[in-house]
């Protein structure tokens, strides 16, 4: 059973459960409990299981450990600690793990030097052993996986993939039999991806090790809904899941934020003087805090920011980035910078939002929306640093979509609102790779094996038609694949309903390959029909690449053809913008419930609006307007400053003069009209759905009006909407034909629809190779030579081809399919916005424009430059809106 622990312990409650000589040190090191620890050090020394969320500085880590070090060393003052592994800590982040080896070395030594103190003597003689700690990672080298095999620490800090190894190492696993606490931190990083499924399975496999039931402990910053996040940690027994207390001190640091405009007019003022009043609010608020975090949303941003501010400022060696394109050793001296007070201000893309102590930071600045409540919660926890301090943060948006956006999240930070997160089910690659390793412990009855698997939440539904499925593929029943080598890596025996491991090289290749995060390298563009090599880019980039798309590189233009292996073949394009940007892949996508929050806002306000405009009967707006009282009134509510206030209100008044309509969370504007830049004609969906949901939703109306006018439609997707592109104006193209294909597509699924659409594509062809990589069909090490990426590719659509000839479900397309329609899309969330459109929850209206209408103005310019180098999409818009406001005026 889940539930949530009530009321805190008192402290002498929380105090009197831990070792005498632990009291001392910590009453001695902090001044009083935190709110996790009144709940925490109770119950996990009473051997519950406890799901922990609590923000950073709010003592999170030593609400899990302390109750734990405590009985360590109540078996040590008693004899009884022996070299074996009592508990088991696990982090994403190898970087958190040193630090938390570092951090625990000094209660661990403190308290054993007291009590040989107390003692008066040597700690040998009094057969007293010290509590000891390692960490396992990746990075150990052979000579300590040795020393840890002949002497275990009692406490082992590692990694998810570390531990899927050490389960299978038949020698080590001796020392984890008697593992009585599994400490899994940085559950937010852990609980919506395949890394955290594997991690999962190897959990339940440690439990189904040891002697004696573990408790599990889950400790994270951002976690919604916890009831789900909980189920993941525990697992299921059966049709329930396993008890846990969830201690919630998720909101027990304030915070301090808002959303600001550099500038008045987002519109009209010159880019030159948007760059400097940003970098002028960023030296502010660095000259004014001891320590300042810059959070941009690319690694590409965040190098201009630094740069930028060193040549404006004068700044020296005390501003510093970090993001994962720069060295490890890189990172850890802007860490331990940080950490010393020694750097002024450092400036990160992702790659410091998460747990690695980096010391006290005073205010954190985010450039640009981050696209979830979640995230900007987690990057403005990062500052104040003790749970009684406040998180400042403030975010600098720089066009007014962001700005409705931004405001909107933290708004909803304030009313103590996340975004929820889901943890992906029946994952067949990542169960395919754990049954591997299950073959090679031991021999496994068939029912034995399934009902263990299923006791992990993330398949407590797996169908047993699917376990089955994966049993043959893993056993070489398919016939056909071995021409592809792909050879069996478990014996099946139907008779006995039995399996083991095939071979003696089975452990070796689970070993060199096991884990979940794909192999990904550079791909090189070439010139169709030349040699001529013209740059790189990402494979997360090629994967949205579909033929026709245009981007830019080295500041040119080029059109994608199509790609084999790790390379994508390209013309020049003679049009004026690309239709996808080169930060694409870098971008997060904007979370469904902040989509929905920020389309529930429009609704409210624009009913506000349109009520003052009817009733003063305005008919033209001008940067000379003042706000209504009834509005501003509204808008003081909100935390963003006076610009912000003027850009949000004139942005409303001017999309309903002009367009009548503002699209919300019951109304899915669709406009036709011409986009100025190429001459053409687009169709723009308003569905301000996060562009996870409208990338299954564009497919699905795309496939349909292709098919209904009878010719070939271009697709740009964003969070706000999708915009489809004709070279011509369709005649038939009307409101009834686009309810009439929702209202088909609700009633008839789009399941099939979409499988149909991505099967040819990039998309496809690359998330195959991840799956069949994580499923051992194709391997990305064999006895030890690692096989590279483009090798992987080719092998991966060979075998792909094979598979479908063989079984259209064999698993491991199936889960191809599973992972891009559930985890990179968002179909359920689609076909939910679908279903609403049938019961008339949202409505479509179509209108027609002569200029795109305001809120359209991103959505058209989506492909244009950088959201921070954005002189030519600038100009553009100011172009836009020039016509919508003469057309406006004109009406008067």
């Amino acid at each position: 059973m889940i539930n949530y622990a009530k009321e805190p312990f008192s402290d002498e409650e929380s105090l009197a459960v831990l070792n005498p000589f632990v009291r001392k040190w910590f009453e001695k090191n902090f001044d009083e409990l935190t709110p996790p620890q009144k709940y925490a050090f109770k119950l996990i020394s009473e051997s519950k299981n406890v799901l922990i969320t609590a923000p950073t500085g709010s003592g999170k880590t030593m609400s899990g450990f302390l109750s734990i070090i405590s009985r360590l060393f109540d078996l040590s003052m008693q004899g009884k600690l022996e070299e074996k592994v009592y508990c088991i800590y696990i982090s994403p982040l190898r970087a958190l793990n040193n630090d938390i080896h570092r951090n625990l070395q000094r209660p661990l030594e403190e308290v054993l030097s007291a009590i040989m103190k107390e003692k008066g003597v040597k700690v040998i003689k009094e057969g007293i052993r010290p509590v000891t700690i390692g960490v396992r990672t990746g990075d150990t080298t052979q000579q300590e996986r040795q020393k840890m095999l002949k002497h275990p620490p009692n406490i082992l800090v590692t990694t998810p993939e570390s531990l899927a190894i050490l389960i299978n190492s038949s020698k080590f696993v001796e020392n984890l039999k008697s593992v009585q606490f599994v400490i899994i931190d940085e559950m937010h990083e852990l609980a919506n991806n395949k890394r955290g499924v594997h991690l999962a399975l190897s959990v339940q496999r440690l439990q189904d090790l040891t002697d004696d039931p573990f408790s599990r402990i889950g400790l994270g910053a951002t976690l919604y809904p916890l009831e789900e996040a909980a189920k993941h940690l525990v697992g299921y027994n059966g049709s329930e899941p396993n008890d846990c207390t969830i201690v919630d001190g998720s909101w027990s640091k304030k915070l301090d934020v808002i959303a600001k405009s550099p500038v008045k007019d987002m519109i009209y003022t010159d880019q030159r003087k948007i760059e400097d009043a940003t970098y002028a609010e960023l030296d502010r608020v660095i000259k004014k805090s001891k320590t300042t975090l810059i959070f941009t949303n690319t690694r590409s941003g965040t190098e201009r920011v630094v740069f930028n501010l060193k040549r404006r400022f004068k700044y020296g060696e005390d501003i510093a980035a970090h993001h994962g394109s720069l060295s490890r050793e890189s990172r850890l001296e802007v860490e331990d910078l940080l950490k010393k007070g020694n750097l002024k201000c450092a400036v990160s893309s992702t790659s410091l939002e998460l747990g690695v102590d980096i010391g006290s930071i005073e205010t954190v600045v985010q450039l640009g929306s981050p696209k979830s409540v979640t995230r900007a919660v987690q990057r403005i926890g990062r500052a104040g640093h003790s749970f009684k301090a406040t998180a400042k943060g403030e975010i600098i948006v720089l066009s007014r979509d962001d700005l409705v956006e931004c405001t909107i999240m933290l708004d909803a930070a304030l009313k103590k609102h996340l975004d929820s997160f889901t943890v992906p089910q029946n994952a067949l690659d990542v169960l395919a790779q754990h049954m591997v390793g299950m073959s090679i412990s031991k021999k496994w009855d068939i029912d034995e094996a399934y009902n263990l698997v299923r006791k992990v939440y993330a398949y407590h539904q797996l169908p047993k038609q699917d376990f089955m499925s994966l049993i043959n593929y893993l056993a070489g029943n398919y016939v056909g694949l071995e021409s592809r080598r792909v050879y069996g890596k478990i014996w099946y025996d139907e008779a006995q309903n039995t399996f083991g491991k095939r071979g003696k090289m089975i452990k070796v290749i689970y070993m060199l390959n096991l884990g979940t995060i794909p192999d990904e390298v550079a791909v090189n563009v070439m010139v169709m029909g030349t040699k001529k090599w013209v740059g790189n880019i990402e494979e997360e980039f090629l994967m949205k690449l579909k033929p026709g798309d245009i981007f830019t590189l080295g500041g040119r233009l080029y059109r994608f053809e199509n790609s084999k292996a790790m390379k994508a073949y390209v013309t020049p394009a003679q049009a004026t913008s690309p239709t996808i940007p080169p930060w694409f892949s870098e971008q997060l996508p904007l979370s469904y419930e902040l989509a929905n929050e920020i389309g529930q806002f429009r609704l409210e306000f624009s009913k506000l609006v349109s009520q003052y405009i009817a009733k003063k009967k305005l008919k033209l707006f001008s940067s000379k307007s003042k706000i209504p009282k009834a509005i501003n009134d509204y808008l003081d509510k909100l935390p963003i400053d006076n610009n912000s206030k003027y850009s949000i209100y004139s942005y409303f008044v001017e999309q309903l003069l002009y367009a009548k309509e503002v699209p919300s969370s019951e109304l899915m504007l669709v406009e036709l009209t011409k986009d100025l830049s190429e001459e053409r004609y687009v169709l723009i969906f308003h569905s301000l759905l996060g562009r996870r949901v409208n990338d299954a939703l564009s497919r699905a109306f795309g496939v349909k009006l292709a098919e209904e006018l009878g010719t070939d439609i271009g697709v740009n997707i964003s969070d706000n909407g999708f915009v489809f592109s004709f070279e011509d104006r369709p005649r038939l193209l009307n409101e009834k034909m686009i309810n009439n294909i929702a209202l088909e597509l609700a009633k008839d699924g789009i399941f099939t629809m979409l499988k149909r659409n991505i099967r040819n594509t990039e998309l496809m062809r690359r998330k195959f190779r991840h799956v069949a990589g994580r499923s051992f069909m194709i391997l990305r090490n064999y006895k030890g030579w690692k096989i590279g990426v483009s090798k992987q590719q080719i092998n991966s659509q060979l075998v792909l081809k094979a598979a479908e000839e063989i079984d259209p479900n064999f698993p491991i397309i199936k889960e191809t399919y599973r992972e891009i329609l559930n985890d990179t899309m968002d179909m359920p969330r689609a076909e939910i916005t679908l279903s609403k459109i049938r019961k008339g929850e949202i409505k479509i209206k179509m209108i027609e424009t002569h200029f795109p209408s305001p809120f359209a103005h991103n959505l058209i310019t989506f492909g244009h430059a950088d959201v921070i180098m954005m002189k030519d999409r600038q100009d553009y818009l100011r172009e836009l809106h020039k016509r919508v406001m003469k057309k406006i005026s004109a009406r008067k």
